[in-house]
């Protein structure tokens, strides 16, 4: 027990991304069912009951309320009583559609019983719904169900369920006060210690309003012990952004003679065409035309002099194609990015800025990338300088053993 008190706790990223869907209404989310297929309206209209069991949402709300053994024990219900647009484990419930949210919304009916069965879960937690703008407090029974709820924790998932049903079906502002409650409990009174994690991880980012999620993430900050154990919000990726910055660079000597390769066309096809095409010459005519193909490689070789010679004099010149090197291979990394990243960029900054992540920290790790990014740029442009200057010198001795 010492050690997981004193363990310092890691945020999932999975779970980061997942909430980050719902709080932005399910990006690329498409309606599987047609629109007069309401079923989870037609449910909470007490006109079907939930499968695989056959109960209706009358004897759900009469019968099963208190009967706190049959709340804990059936895993069916929960999916029906709290829809979502999301597959849920009891494949016999539907996800909810963007149509049948409007329609249930209409509905005073499902409304009613729709907190009607909040209310009952709430209880079954032993925490009561105080007045109409969601506000909670404890129940009469809150020591049995609080002990129950901090050794219960796949309860945790129920309750992430239910906030995120809160939001989808107009609900929004009942969830705020639900969670600070639970941090409170959790991190002040340290009556259901072990949810501490799931309130930090789920239930704060089932909230849409940024502002209250901040709201929320400082009074954890300010209550939560050992403070410096305290994480603002999900990992970024700093592992994989680094491998990628330290992936060992391609030699930009290779580099250039690509470029230059793109503009100019090889000679050795030339000469081969040409010995093959003499073989059945004279052997004057072999002479004349090996030494025309000396002569040509006499002229490579002084082109390449010629642009060794000019390499060298002229360091603004290659400085700035350094530059563009660099450039190109920092625009190329980026891409690289782009392919490996599950979703889109904009999807990932935006993830990291809903996460609540501390300002500070988030400035740092912009700077940190930046200054990486240009000690890479530099280390690049000094290996390119000495890789020329070293071909320089090569060139100068040949032509000086030749001379």
């Amino acid at each position: 027990d010492g050690t997981e008190l004193t363990a310092k706790p890691k945020r999932s990223f999975y779970a980061a991304r997942d909430l980050y869907k719902y709080r932005h209404q399910y990006p690329n989310f498409k309606d599987l069912r047609y629109q007069n297929d309401l079923c989870n309206l037609r449910f909470y209209k007490n006109k079907i009951p939930f499968k695989p069991d056959g109960v209706y949402i009358e004897e759900v709300l009469n019968k099963w309320k208190g009967d706190y053994e049959k709340l804990e024990h059936n895993h069916t219900y929960i999916q029906w009583l709290f829809p979502l647009r999301e597959q849920g484990l009891n494949f016999y419930a539907k996800e909810l559609t963007t149509y049948e949210i409007e329609e249930f919304k209409k509905t005073k009916e499902a409304i009613r019983r729709f907190l009607l069965a909040y209310k009952m879960m709430l209880e079954f937690f032993g925490i009561k719904l105080t007045d109409k703008t969601g506000n909670v407090a404890r129940a009469a029974n809150w020591q049995e169900r609080f002990q129950h709820l901090n050794e219960s924790q796949h309860n945790y998932l129920r309750i992430t369920r239910i906030l995120k049903s809160l939001g989808e079906l107009g609900y929004e502002s009942f969830k705020s006060p639900l969670v600070k409650f639970i941090l409170h409990e959790a991190l002040v009174e340290d009556t259901i210690p072990n949810i501490k994690q799931s309130a930090l991880e789920y239930f704060v980012y089932t909230i849409r309003d940024r502002r209250e999620r901040r709201k929320l993430l400082r009074f954890a900050q300010q209550h939560y012990t050992p403070s410096e154990h305290f994480i603002w919000g999900p990992p970024r990726k700093q592992k994989l952004e680094g491998s990628k910055t330290n992936k060992k660079p391609a030699s930009p000597i290779s580099i250039h003679h690509s470029y230059i390769s793109k503009h100019k066309k090889p000679k050795e096809p030339k000469n081969t065409s040409a010995s093959g095409s003499s073989a059945g010459k004279t052997t004057e005519e072999r002479k004349v035309e090996l030494t025309k193909n000396g002569e040509e490689n006499d002229q490579d070789e002084q082109e390449m002099n010629c642009d060794a010679v000019r390499q060298n004099n002229g360091e603004k010149n290659s400085d700035t194609d350094t530059g563009q090197l660099s450039k190109s291979e920092e625009i190329n990394d980026t891409s690289d990015k782009k392919e490996d990243a599950s979703h889109s960029k904009k999807d990932d900054e935006n993830l990291n800025n809903d996460c609540g992540n501390h300002p500070g920290t988030t400035e740092k790790d912009l700077c940190d990338t930046e200054n990486s990014s240009n000690n890479t740029s530099v280390d690049l442009q000094d290996n390119f300088d000495k890789d020329t200057l070293s071909g320089g010198t090569t060139t100068k001795n040949k032509d000086e053993l030749k001379s």
